[in-house]
């Protein structure tokens, strides 16, 4: 009797690839978690082979040595990624779902890859696919995110602690809230040398691009302790940085991002500590 064919099947509400099976996993564990949701339809799965029938990659430059690429149409959760162009080697910051041979040449023309980082386990996507594809390169997670991985098989670069300082002036900051090990890249070169961050979902950008806001669901709306809020502000404060980068197209603090950052965290602290409303008696 012939072997059932095993696959890496991804879920089809947030885009993370589990390791190969001959059937689909149970159940997924980022939907599951209540950061996340199963998609209304209950749980469904495909494959990357798919998804290269339907789907692209579609590339932006930022500003120079930093490109914005997404799925195309929108996939999973809709992330977008950032590759980070650098000197000694280039970085991808969070991952998409989809890789194909269009995207491999288009990213070997910027010079390739030599690590990936992540923010948080929702854009682990298919990161086995990514590191194998450029040569077995390293995909740096925080320690404390360590259970989440849904396939063992990668080369894994685990980091404890506040900072893990990579090459050049990039820096992997551990600022915790959204994920235990949340963290964002501080680029010092970015925004012509006034620094950027590449936040994640630490630090969101809120629809009216003059605030951020942190929370441990945003899909849920399930907000973060002050505590953790404070965490997340002190984690920056030794950063100097203008802009903040989102994983959602047009979301982007262009300016005075580190003022946006402590008077956003402000006015979430006295909202959420206060005993009153406005509009309440």
């Amino acid at each position: 009797m012939k072997s059932p064919a095993v696959k890496r099947y991804v879920c089809t509400t947030c885009g993370v690839q589990y390791a190969a099976s001959a059937e689909p996993p149970p159940a997924c564990r980022i939907c599951e978690d209540d950061r996340q949701f199963v998609g209304w339809e209950g749980q469904q799965w495909t494959t990357l082979e798919r998804l290269r029938d339907v789907y692209v990659n579609r590339f932006e430059p930022m500003e120079p040595d930093l490109v914005r690429f997404g799925m195309e149409p929108s996939f999973g959760i809709g992330q977008h990624a950032y590759v980070v162009r650098s000197p000694s080697g280039n970085l991808l910051w969070d991952c998409v779902t989809l890789l194909d041979d269009a995207t491999v040449e288009r990213l070997e023309a910027l010079g390739g890859l030599r690590a990936i980082a992540l923010s948080h386990p929702h854009y682990l996507s298919t990161v086995a696919e990514w590191s194998a594809a450029f040569g077995d390169i390293p995909v740096y997670i925080h320690a404390a995110d360590a259970d989440w991985m849904t396939v063992p098989d990668v080369r894994y670069e685990l980091w404890e602690g506040a900072t893990r300082p990579l090459w050049d002036d990039i820096t992997l900051v551990h600022t915790g809230g959204h994920f235990p090990g949340s963290c964002v890249a501080h680029w010092a070169s970015g925004a012509g040398g006034s620094g950027a961050l590449l936040a994640g979902d630490s630090v969101q950008v809120v629809h009216d691009r003059t605030r951020v806001s942190f929370m441990h669901s945003f899909v849920n709306y399930i907000p973060l302790s002050p505590r953790q809020v404070r965490g997340i502000v002190r984690s920056l404060e030794p950063f100097r940085y203008d802009r903040v980068y989102s994983p959602w197209p047009g979301r982007i603090v262009q300016r005075k991002a580190e003022e946006v950052v402590r008077r956003s965290a402000r006015r979430y602290l006295a909202a959420i500590e206060s005993e009153t409303r406005t509009g309440e008696e």
